[in-house]
């Protein structure tokens, strides 16, 4: 399920963006599955369409998901992260939460590991 906080500092295109970028990595949204057309999903959201049009642009640039126009915005394949690495993320999450680390902190953590800033 999707959600949009229209509190949130965060633009809702990419909190619909990052949520469904996120399903999509841990398998919850399948290789193949389809997603709600722009203008259902905006609908759902109480967004404008360019919103979820936005989101979707962005989830199509980066490979995640393909639109035709016969059989809609479908989940591309092989777009899920592997079983050793979602178990990997689930003990960091622990652990980062037993320290009470902030998403900002751990994301710190992994990006300094990652090599990036």
């Amino acid at each position: 399920m999707i959600t949009v906080d229209a509190e949130s500092p965060v633009p809702p295109f990419e909190q619909i963006r990052s949520q469904l970028t996120d399903q999509i990595r841990v398998g919850e949204l399948g290789a193949g599955q389809r997603l709600p057309s722009i203008r259902q999903l905006a609908g759902d959201l109480r967004v404008a369409t360019g919103t979820v049009a936005r989101a979707y642009t962005e989830l199509e640039s980066a490979g995640l998901i393909e639109t035709n126009r016969a059989t809609g915005t479908r989940v591309r394949d092989d777009q899920t992260v592997s079983s050793g690495v979602q178990r990997a993320a689930t003990r960091f999450v622990k652990a980062a939460r037993s320290q009470s680390l902030t998403l900002d902190d751990a994301l710190s953590a992994v990006r300094s590991e990652w090599g990036v800033s």
